[in-house]
C-alpha cells in the first residue's frame, strides 16, 4: 500500500491512439523476438497446470504423518525428502503451489476490477466524486500493507476467503490510482468527446471508450503484483496469521521448519526456492509485458 520496503514499478501509459495502433501481428513479433519471455511462458503455463492436479498427481497425501521417517533426505521414496512431521515435501510442495496461486490469482483479480471500475469513475466525472476517491486511495496507501492485512487478520481469523480479503484491500488502491492517471490522459481525447457528443450513456463511454484504452498499464501492474501476493501471503502465513495448518503453503511450511534449519534444512530450502521461482517468473513476465506493450516505467511502492 504504502512506502514499504517491497517496491515494483509504476506501469504509466501512453495515449489510446498507442495502444490501437498496436496490432496483433507487432504484439505477436514483439514475443517470438523474446526467448526469455517465450521460456517464463511456457514454465509458467506448466506450473498453473501442474498446481491445478496436484492433488491428483502428487504420490502421497501431503498431510499423511510417518514419525519414523521425519527429516529424511532425498530417496527414492521421497525425491525431496520429508518434512518434521514424515511427510512428503515433493507432495506439499507442489500442493502448496495450488493454495498460493489461488490465493494471488483471487486477490490480484478482485484488487484489479475494483481498482480498475473505481479509479476509471473517479477520473471520469472529476470534481466532488475524484476528490473523494481520491482522498479514499490516499488514505489506504499511507498505510504500509503488512501490517494493514496484519490488523485485519487478526480481527477476522485466519482462512484462504480471509487471507483474499486482507490483500485485496491492501492492494486496490494501486490499481485505482493507477487508472485514474491514465483515464485522465485520455477522457478529454477527441474520440472520448464525439462519444458524449452523439448522446452515448456514460456507462457506455466508460466500457467501451475508457476502460479499453487505459488498461494496458493496469494489466501489467496486475502481473507483477501475482508474485508480490505470493510474496505477502507466505509472510502472513510464516507469522501464523494465514493459511490454516491442514492447508499446504509455502509460507507456513518455511515457518514450521525453521525450527529445523541445521539438522533438516530442506523443510525451508524446498519451499523457500518454490517461493523464489514462481515470483521470478511472474516477475520476468510483468517486465517483459510491459515492454512488449510499450508501456513506460516509473516507480511505486505497494504493500
Amino acid at each position: 500500500m504504502s512506502e514499504d520496503a517491497t517496491a515494483i514499478p509504476h506501469i504509466r501509459g501512453g495515449t489510446a491512439s498507442g495502444y490501437q495502433d498496436r496490432s496483433k501481428n507487432r504484439i505477436i513479433q514483439e514475443i517470438r523476438s523474446r526467448p526469455g519471455f517465450q521460456l517464463c511462458l511456457v514454465l509458467l503455463g506448466v506450473l498453473i497446470v501442474v498446481a491445478a492436479l496436484a492433488p491428483v498427481i502428487v504420490p502421497y497425501n501431503p498431510n499423511e504423518t510417518s514419525l519414523p521417517h521425519k527429516n529424511e533426505g532425498p530417496s527414492p521414496e521421497h525425491i525431496w525428502g520429508t518434512d518434521y512431521l514424515g511427510r512428503d515435501l515433493f507432495s506439499r510442495t507442489l500442493c502448496a503451489a495450488q493454495t498460493s496461486l489461488i490465493i494471488a490469482f483471487l486477490t490480484v483479480g478482485c484488487a484489479f476490477a475494483a481498482g480498475t471500475v473505481i479509479g476509471c469513475i473517479a477520473a471520469y466525472y472529476g470534481g466532488i466524486v475524484d476528490e473523494l476517491v481520491s482522498r479514499c486511495i490516499d488514505l489506504f496507501l499511507a498505510f504500509p500493507g503488512i501490517i494493514f492485512s496484519l490488523a485485519l487478520l487478526g480481527l477476522i481469523g485466519a482462512g484462504i476467503l480471509n487471507m483474499v480479503l486482507a490483500l485485496t484491500l491492501s492492494q486496490w488502491a494501486s490499481f485505482a490510482r493507477l487508472m485514474r492517471g491514465d483515464v485522465l490522459a485520455i477522457r478529454n481525447l477527441e474520440y472520448v468527446q464525439s462519444a458524449r457528443t452523439a448522446g452515448l450513456p456514460d456507462r457506455q463511454i466508460i466500457l467501451r471508450h475508457l476502460i479499453p484504452n487505459a488498461i494496458m498499464p493496469v494489466l501489467v501492474l496486475a502481473t507483477l503484483d501475482v508474485g508480490h501476493v505470493i510474496l505477502a501471503t507466505s509472510g502472513l502465513s510464516f507469522l501464523g496469521l494465514g493459511i490454516p495448518p491442514g492447508i499446504p503453503e509455502w509460507g507456513s511450511m518455511v515457518g514450521a521448519g525453521k525450527e529445523f534449519l541445521r539438522t533438516a534444512p530442506l523443510n525451508i530450502i524446498v519451499p523457500g526456492l518454490a517461493i523464489a521461482v514462481v515470483v521470478l517468473l511472474f516477475n520476468v513476465l510483468g517486465e517483459g509485458l510491459r515492454d512488449i506493450l510499450d508501456v513506460h516505467k516509473d516507480q511505486v511502492n505497494i504493500a
